[in-house]
């Protein structure tokens, strides 16, 4: 292509070398007294010479679009710099993407713990669904409620189901959510709570995470609704506000417990700067397990392996 470019140039170049000369000689003899010259043109000349040229001209655009059209085609099939093709790879390569066009994106549902709000960011729960929407914006749906605040979570998740936007979610629309929910002490009560208002629904779960669970009143934090497909459990007994040891399946054939993992920190403390003094003074280990990074490690690789279509 550069070739053809090449050699239309040099004729273009050349035409217009050639009608330079028709008026650059004419010009020439009229100056040096040429009765005759009279500073005209051969016109059929001129014709031939304006014909040609336009014609080269018509080549050299015909010839810059379809590089144009070449060069879109290749950037379109490009990846960026330290990406990986597809949606949702993280930038540094180290989890693979999935193709968009296969999986609907991955709806994160997080409940804060006590009386916190859905955007306190001093809090674990809140920066890990902050960090999974700016890491993974094309995969991943992360939304924060308190833990108070199932109404509008469950309104907000019929909402994104809803592909047809006729505000009724049919069977079809049903089956393909991907749904992980997750939350911290009074926040993992919630999140199973959640989960079963979902199966009220018809609504799959693909997966429940509580760390440190606190039972409200009226809620059974310790039995996995059979619409959730896996669920696990962090915890720690050692301060005075501590959570549940166990989780079971209500459907063992449905429900897979991934396990009840406990966290110590008698000698191992976790930093809690920016807690309140009775908050560290009376329930310590249970506002550490919170800011656990190890803890918040493993429950972010669960959900992002979701999101990239791990189904166990």
């Amino acid at each position: 292509m550069h070739d053809i470019r090449a050699r239309t140039e040099d004729a273009a170049v050349a035409t217009l070398r050639g009608v330079s000369w028709v008026i650059v000689g004419t010009v020439r003899r009229s100056q040096y007294g040429d009765p005759k010259a009279t500073i005209r043109i051969d016109v059929r000349g001129a014709r031939r010479a304006a014909i040609t040229l336009l014609v080269v001209m018509a080549a050299l655009v015909l010839s810059s679009n379809r590089m144009c059209a070449q060069n879109a085609l290749a950037l379109t099939s490009m990846t960026a710099p330290g990406m990986t093709e597809g949606c949702g790879g993280a930038p540094d390569g180290s989890v693979p993407p999935v193709r968009c066009d296969k999986l609907p994106a991955l709806i994160v549902v997080g409940f804060m713990g006590g009386r916190v709000s859905a955007g306190n960011l001093l809090h674990k729960e809140a920066l890990l669904a902050k960090d999974l929407q700016q890491r993974y914006p094309q995969t991943v749906h992360a939304l924060m409620f308190a833990n108070h605040d199932e109404g509008n979570a469950l309104r907000a998740v019929v909402r994104l189901l809803d592909t047809q936007n006729d505000g009724h979610l049919n069977e079809q629309e049903k089956s393909a959510a991907r749904i992980v929910i997750f939350g911290h002490s009074w926040g993992a009560s919630e999140t199973v709570n959640f989960a079963r208002a979902l199966d009220r629904l018809g609504i799959p779960v693909l997966l429940t995470i509580q760390v440190d669970s606190v039972e409200k009143l009226g809620e059974d934090g310790g039995s996995i609704p059979p619409n959730v497909r896996e669920a696990i459990n962090f915890y720690q007994t050692e301060g005075l506000l501590h959570g549940r040891r166990s989780i079971q399946a209500m459907d063992p054939t449905r429900t897979t417990v991934l396990g009840n993992y406990e966290s110590s920190y008698k000698d191992n403390q976790v930093s809690c700067a920016g807690y309140r003094w009775y908050a560290r003074a009376f329930m310590k280990p249970h506002i550490e397990i919170e800011n656990d990074a190890a803890v918040w490690d493993r429950i972010e690789a669960l959900i992002v392996a979701k999101s990239q279509g791990e189904s166990r």
